[in-house]
């Protein structure tokens, strides 16, 4: 995957053709990486070296000397190796799908799409791209499990679909483009399939003006979900006033608000709490650089007590007399690195009939929530009435 990232970038194509100023602004803020984003990294890699594998691309002999590498990777897992096979398997179905269609199918795995042309220094890696005929098949893998994305108006895969396009375009008479997102930890696959016309249109009419003014930094800041990955979340202050507008409502007593102000504040509640959070992270790391903060001081958080060394306070108690049912707790792993050591398939061969799943305590939820709404008395009430 490219090491360079464009100012308006295919995965934040979300939050700049939303709130078009939102890329100069967050320009100014450095980009950061974590442990999910490294083993999103990971899983891509492997899917690449399976995938390419499974079409013949590389020598048995290969395979299994980079595959040996890549278990000695810190990410690598046999819950991570069966999601990234069962995505593999997919890409598998669908190359075999598209051979139905016509016999000469081209099958690329890491692929620069290049969209400059609508997006200036545009570009992203399509995970795996399939050319077969009329049809253009873009399939990306989301590795994460926190969001579910799907592939419906989805700008990211929309791009990489203009610079595949862009590239295979001209060679190819193609008239429709498919685009598909694989999230298996969710399983989850979705797909959307548009005309070369509607794509077009799509790019003319929406893409390239949002990306001239979010170059420009012009436009006005919209508030939103598509905040949560924006470098400069905690700084924003058009997110600061949007969240501030909960001040209006005084702090009164739930039972004195009215029934659709009680819903304003439920809305803005969790995107409040995720304000707060982050500005206090913010205003931790700039203090950990120097930065004093009007009224507040760095000060050292709470410890618990921790053995310098384990093997050698076992080894004194047992030298003492003590038993090692004193010394050590005997205990079974939780079900989620249970299942991370057996791997998915032989976890749910084994143990499927001794795992159960109760209902989960009731929450409220924006009612574009996908989870079914839970009945109450009120509701059987109401409807045993009607």
């Amino acid at each position: 995957m490219p090491g360079k990232h464009a100012m308006l970038s295919a995965s934040g194509a979300h939050r700049w053709m939303t709130c078009t100023p939102s890329a100069v602004l967050e320009a100014q803020f450095p980009e950061n990486t974590s442990e999910y984003a490294e083993e999103g990294t990971f899983a891509h890699a492997l899917a690449d070296l399976i995938i390419n594998y499974n079409l013949h691309n590389l020598k048995k002999a290969d395979f299994y000397k980079r595959f040996k590498k890549m278990k000695e990777n810190r990410y690598f897992s046999q819950e991570l190796l069966e999601y990234v096979e069962g995505f593999a398997n997919q890409v598998f179905e669908y190359t075999n799908e598209a051979k139905l269609l016509c016999d000469d199918v081209i099958v690329l795995t890491e692929q620069r799409l290049d969209f400059s042309n609508y997006v200036p220094e545009g570009f992203g890696t399509g995970d795996v791209v399939i050319i077969a005929d009329k049809e253009l098949h873009i399939i990306d893998l989301k590795y994460g499990k926190g969001v579910g994305v799907v592939a419906e108006d989805n700008p990211q895969i929309r791009l990489y679909a203009l610079g595949a396009l862009n590239e295979f375009g001209m060679l190819y008479d193609i008239e429709q483009v498919r685009m598909t997102i694989c999230q298996p930890r969710l399983d989850m696959i979705t797909s959307e399939t548009l005309t070369v016309e509607e794509l077009l249109e799509w790019a003319e009419t929406e893409v390239k003006p949002k990306a001239e003014m979010a170059m420009a930094g012009e436009g006005e800041f919209v508030v939103g979900e598509h905040c949560r990955f924006c470098r400069a979340k905690a700084t924003c202050k058009a997110r600061a006033e949007y969240n501030l507008e909960l001040a209006k409502f005084e702090f009164k007593a739930p039972e004195l608000l009215q029934d659709d102000e009680i819903g304003e504040v439920l809305t803005k509640a969790e995107q409040l709490a995720d304000w707060v959070k982050d500005i206090t992270e913010y205003a931790l790391q700039e203090a950990l650089k120097g930065k004093k903060w009007t009224g507040w001081k760095l000060v050292e958080g709470r410890s618990n007590r921790t053995y310098v060394d384990e093997i050698k306070v076992a080894e004194t108690l047992k030298a003492a007399g003590y038993d090692e049912a004193v010394i050590y707790e005997k205990k079974l792993y939780g079900i989620t690195a249970m299942e991370k050591i057996l791997g998915k398939k032989t976890f749910a061969e084994l143990l499927s009939d001794l795992v159960i799943k109760p209902p989960g305590k009731p929450v409220l939820v924006p009612e574009s929530d996908k989870r079914p709404e839970i009945g109450t008395a009120a509701n059987a009430v109401q409807d045993f009435a009607n």
